[in-house]
């Protein structure tokens, strides 16, 4: 990255910018793990087996938001994936960590059914502490040209 460049990134790597990405990737992210979740408890899947679909939902999810729109700027499919990994894979590894520990440490929450508001508020409130730890990582990489700023020239 050349000093113009570096210079433009460490400019934009506001806290707005960080949170915007943040919330982009939360979007996918919620929309996998909440539906993971959902199936996984419904089918009554045991909690390994349930945490490990709803973060590979997430990753689906996460990935799919941001190729829509690569995809939508004229990329082939293939550099639409590639941007797509290098914009959002370390952003989703650190969502997914935190909000899979935090229901993970909530007492009864994997076991709680559906119809149960222990298992919905420990949902929500495990992404809104993955959103406020992640913000940081986002705003950190954002200034260093990775992360969500490779996505940023395929934006209109």
């Amino acid at each position: 990255m050349d000093h113009s460049t570096h210079q433009l990134t460490a400019r934009t790597a506001t806290w707005a910018t960080a949170a915007q990405a943040t919330l982009h990737c939360l979007t996918g992210c919620a929309i996998g793990e909440v539906l993971g979740m959902v199936i996984g408890t419904a089918l009554e899947f045991g909690n390994l087996a349930t945490v490990v679909l709803a973060i590979a939902l997430a990753f689906v999810f996460g990935y799919s938001l941001t190729m829509r729109g690569v995809l939508r700027a004229g990329l082939p499919f293939r550099d639409a994936l590639k941007v797509a990994l290098a914009a959002d894979t370390v952003s989703i590894v650190v969502m997914e960590i935190v909000d899979n520990l935090v229901v993970l440490a909530v007492p009864g929450a994997m076991d709680a059914g559906l119809d149960s508001w222990l298992f919905w508020a420990s949902l929500a409130g495990s992404l809104a502490v993955a959103f406020v730890l992640t913000t940081p990582v986002n705003k950190w990489m954002i200034g260093r040209g990775r992360g969500h700023a490779v996505v940023h020239q395929y934006h209109h």
